[in-house]
């Protein structure tokens, strides 16, 4: 296959992604700083003062439950939303096994006293700016479509992945014919002269033409971010095609496991675990601790009791010293939720490689590790990947203007 393949490859590939990735770019770009914009925009969804003790996870679960008893406690995460805690809920079905509509999907608390901060369907732009970060999360996400938008961004991601290679291989200089028999090189002289070729894209010249400029902008900058673009590309596509594409690699290369791989779903959704609240959160605490022991880590604090209806199984999460992220963990602990049987542990770090993997691109795909500094560094990438996906349309452009002229000629 010849270099030009490469490049209308290239060049179709970058303009059927271009839309969404300009979307996804500019939205990350404010979810770096998820928090703050959100703590700024809605400062009733927070505590007005902190205590000393939360209260407990099983607490906040049953008043949640008294509070909307036509509904049905789904997760409590005590630092989805930082200080405030995020309850999940969803409708209780009727006798005849019918969702009604509870008009909320979350169900926002103060930890400290439990009373309630507010309510919201995520991401429902409709009820106004309590939506606004929720939002551009969706946007970011799936497009605030659904299943059938993270299918398209998982699609994109896939593309974008592959077209890292692409780009990178077009970016090196072309080869030159062979030297004449008749002339030697000095040793060393050929890798020589294939990197002084190649200085020319890594460099940008801003006193040249717009053409020239903006083509420097695309070329340059892909290069010189190359490595940070593919991690991108390839943890977009484990949030968006996690079952499917990033399970079926990952497992090829390293030792993976996961909720979805080790936990078949139930024929039917589990409506009334026989283990509730309070008895599951004892159950977490005390298979925590065991583990703790068992693979020699240290808890920190609880994270979130999420109770998983589709698989019929407890998640009991903890931040500990096995975590990377900067903020809330993935220390996990799954079991049965009519049981109460042990099922797994997955930890963040140094238990299977191919999680220890995936928990690094994670943090740093969500800007959740290094600081402010590396937080600052993916907003400022946002708009870069936008500008290239901009730069990248005006190449395309120009050059059908240029071959408009010659065919009118």
């Amino acid at each position: 296959m010849t270099r030009q393949f490469w490049v209308q490859i290239h060049r179709w590939a970058g303009l059927s992604m271009a839309a969404f990735l300009i979307i996804v770019a500019v939205t990350g770009s404010l979810l770096a700083f998820y928090p703050e914009l959100e703590r700024l925009i809605n400062p009733q969804l927070y505590p007005k003062q902190v205590l000393e003790n939360k209260l407990d996870i099983a607490t906040l679960a049953e008043l949640a439950q008294q509070r909307v008893p036509y509904g049905q406690v789904n997760a409590v995460l005590m630092e989805a939303n930082e200080e405030s805690t995020v309850i999940s809920m969803n409708a209780r079905p009727d006798s005849s096994g019918q969702l009604s509509e509870l008009g909320f999907d979350q169900l926002l608390v103060d930890p400290y006293t439990g009373e309630e901060l507010g309510k919201r369907q995520f991401g429902a732009i409709s009820e106004g700016m309590i939506n606004f970060m929720p939002f551009i999360y969706k946007m970011h996400y799936n497009l605030a479509l659904g299943n059938f938008g993270m299918w398209i961004l998982g699609t994109c991601a896939l593309i974008w992945t592959l077209d890292c290679f692409i780009g990178f291989y077009l970016t090196l200089p072309q080869r030159r014919k062979p030297p004449s028999p008749l002339t030697s090189l000095p040793v060393g002289a050929e890798n020589k002269n294939i990197w002084l070729r190649w200085q020319p894209a890594w460099k940008i010249r801003w006193k040249s033409s717009r053409y020239k400029l903006n083509f420097d902008l695309h070329r340059a900058s892909g290069l010189w971010l190359w490595l940070v673009l593919l991690i991108f590309a390839w943890s977009s596509v484990y949030m968006n095609l996690w079952d499917t594409v990033y399970t079926w690699t990952t497992r090829t290369v390293f030792d993976y496991k996961a909720p979805w791989t080790e936990f078949p779903k139930l024929n039917k959704v589990l409506e009334e675990p026989k283990v509730g609240w309070r008895q599951a959160q004892m159950i977490g605490e005390q298979l925590m601790a065991e583990q703790e022991k068992a693979h020699d880590f240290t808890v920190e604090r609880v994270v979130a009791l999420i109770l998983d209806r589709e698989r019929g199984i407890y998640h009991y999460v903890a931040r500990s010293s096995r975590d990377i992220q900067d903020r809330r963990g993935g220390t996990r602990v799954f079991f049965d939720a009519d049981t109460g049987e042990f099922k797994l542990v997955l930890l963040p770090s140094g238990q299977y490689n191919g999680n220890t993997v995936t928990s690094w691109l994670y943090a740093l795909h969500m800007a959740n590790i290094f600081g402010l500094s590396y937080r600052i560094f993916v907003c400022a990438l946002g708009l870069v990947i936008a500008m290239l996906s901009v730069t990248g349309i005006i190449i395309w452009m120009r050059k059908q203007q240029a071959r408009a002229g010659k065919r009118s000629l």
